[in-house]
């Protein structure tokens, strides 16, 4: 495909990932019962978000999501139509993955690219197409007092982001911008698609405490030694106290028996 075509394609994958978290935001605003201010600033953030964070930290021109209109158009799109039908159903929970894993790859893959190309080293483009794939639903739901799905309890998101981002850096550097920004939307979309079907989520702290890593049965077996050991510890040493050492028994006095005459 010529770099123009390709450009043209990842700019409508662009905004229908833009479109698809937009009408996210508009279903979690009806959930909370938001009126359409709430509609339209969820919409932007879900949609716009990441790329607005981006931007402001490149300081390398105004944000594209306002120079480009049809990015704010389209989030408002997003909103109006949410706002209107309530999009939840069958329909909407078999498409949403696929689109949102989509979006994922494109715009990992697209953070990564304007990062280099202002200048930047590989690392400030992996962590800021990271930043652009999960940075608006992030700021979504800080806003909404809640923590960010992408911290933990969710399949890969973030995580997948990563690895899109790094596939297109990797395969970039090594002289093939083309092929590294398809495979980035590859590796970032598949991975996100792979981990919400087999469920893959990273572990917490706690998953890797001994009682969670080590099987019942050897922990069982491990308890029964150490009571052992305690057991052997304990009987070595009332073996080798002296008989002083040992506690005297003092003679008791039989109450019952008769008293002595004289």
């Amino acid at each position: 495909m010529p770099i123009d075509g390709l450009s043209d394609a990842f700019r409508l994958l662009d905004l229908g990932g833009v479109f698809a978290n937009a009408l996210l935001g508009g279903v979690i605003a009806r959930r909370e019962r938001l009126d359409p201010i709430g509609f339209a600033t969820l919409a932007v953030l879900s949609g716009l978000g990441g790329g607005l964070i981006r931007d402001v930290l490149l300081q390398h021109g105004t944000p594209m999501a306002l120079t480009d209109y049809a990015y704010l158009l389209t989030a408002f799109a997003g909103a109006a139509a949410s706002y209107l039908a309530d999009v939840q159903g069958p329909v909407w929970d078999r498409i949403w993955p696929v689109v949102d894993a989509i979006a994922l790859g494109c715009w990992a893959t697209a953070g990564a690219t304007k990062t280099l190309a202002v200048g930047l080293g590989w690392l400030p483009a992996v962590l800021l197409g990271v930043v652009t794939a999960v940075g608006g639903g992030a700021v979504r739901d800080v806003v909404l007092r809640r923590v960010p799905g992408v911290l933990g309890g969710n399949t890969l998101y973030a995580t997948a982001a990563l690895a899109g981002a790094g596939a297109f850096v990797v395969v970039n550097n090594a002289g093939h911008p083309t092929e590294g920004s398809v495979s980035g939307l590859v590796v970032g979309a598949g991975l996100c698609l792979v981990a919400r079907w087999r469920g893959w989520i990273l572990p917490s702290a706690d998953a890797w405490s001994p009682a969670n890593v080590v099987p019942i049965r050897y922990r069982r077996r491990l308890g029964g030694h150490v009571v052992h050991a305690r057991r052997r510890r304990r009987m070595r040493r009332n073996a080798d106290r002296t008989p002083t050492d040992r506690p005297r028994s003092h003679p008791t006095t039989d109450s019952t028996s008769p008293p002595e005459q004289s």
